[in-house]
């Protein structure tokens, strides 16, 4: 559990240090999309450097050696766990079929899928839905807040970044005593996501100017579409207008209810 304290700490200073960004999480009319954003930067670069030099070609290695029905296997094993966690949410933001639907899925998945490794589940008609707890924050109420860069997180915000701590205690590597299997089913996940990225990260080099603000504005962008589950809110902060703003979502399907 020690990931899990250390996570905790993390949203302790946030609460503490950032208080006039709490302020504009609720909606002040100052509040600023990306007032850090020479640090932010610094720290986009410093991510981009470790990626380039060691998730990336690990990643490639995974994904060139590992046949495919393996990988999915262990994309579904982790996902099994994330599915338990949208259910809990899907619960807090008052979405009782949603929730339901998704302990559907893991009851599913655990009993005929091998323990998460096969997804039987959307074989059977019940769909994945993605939620966190920095989604959960947004539906209860509370507005993104400030852009931010974390070292080896990636992009986040305020409100995310707050909600961070829960997403980290729900993953399967906290509840694993052993500290060699906790390391390496936590290493084994950061590399089974970036192998799935790969496709996307070479999209993002050939048509991104600036890809700091390009990852910027489609990050905030898909947040909020979450939080909103595929419709477009209004502007949280009406200086907004004043950067660069990323281009409309056409409305999705609803997760269910």
């Amino acid at each position: 559990m020690k990931r899990a304290g250390v996570a905790l700490a993390l949203a302790g200073m946030l609460l503490a240090g950032c208080a006039t960004t709490l302020n504009d999480v609720r909606g002040g009319p100052g509040a600023k999309l990306d007032p850090w954003e020479n640090w932010n930067r610094k720290v986009f670069s410093f991510n981009e450097a470790l990626d380039e030099k060691l998730l990336k070609p690990v990643a490639t290695a995974y994904s060139n050696i590992v046949p495919e029905l393996v990988r999915r296997g262990v994309d579904n094993f982790f996902g099994n766990f994330a599915d338990a966690w949208s259910a809990i949410n899907n619960f807090l933001q008052g979405k009782g079929t949603a929730g339901v639907y998704d302990v559907m899925r893991v009851g599913t998945n655990t009993v005929f899928g091998l323990g998460g490794v096969l997804d039987v589940a959307t074989e059977v008609g019940l769909e994945k839905t993605r939620e966190d707890f920095g989604q959960t924050l947004g539906v209860w109420g509370m507005g993104t807040g400030a852009y931010i860069v974390w070292p080896f997180f990636g992009p986040s915000s305020v409100r995310d970044s707050i909600g961070l701590p829960m997403d980290i205690a729900a993953s399967p590597a906290t509840v694993i005593n052993d500290g060699a299997i906790r390391y390496s089913l936590t290493a084994l996940n950061a590399v089974n996501t970036r192998a799935n990225l790969l496709g996307a990260t070479r999209v993002l080099d050939d048509i991104a100017l600036d890809k700091y603000t390009f990852v910027r504005d489609a990050y905030l962008q898909r947040r909020r579409s979450l939080v909103s589950d595929g419709y477009e809110p209004p502007p949280e902060d009406p200086t907004a207008g004043d950067d660069p703003a990323a281009p409309a979502m056409a409305p999705a399907a609803s997760a269910p209810r």
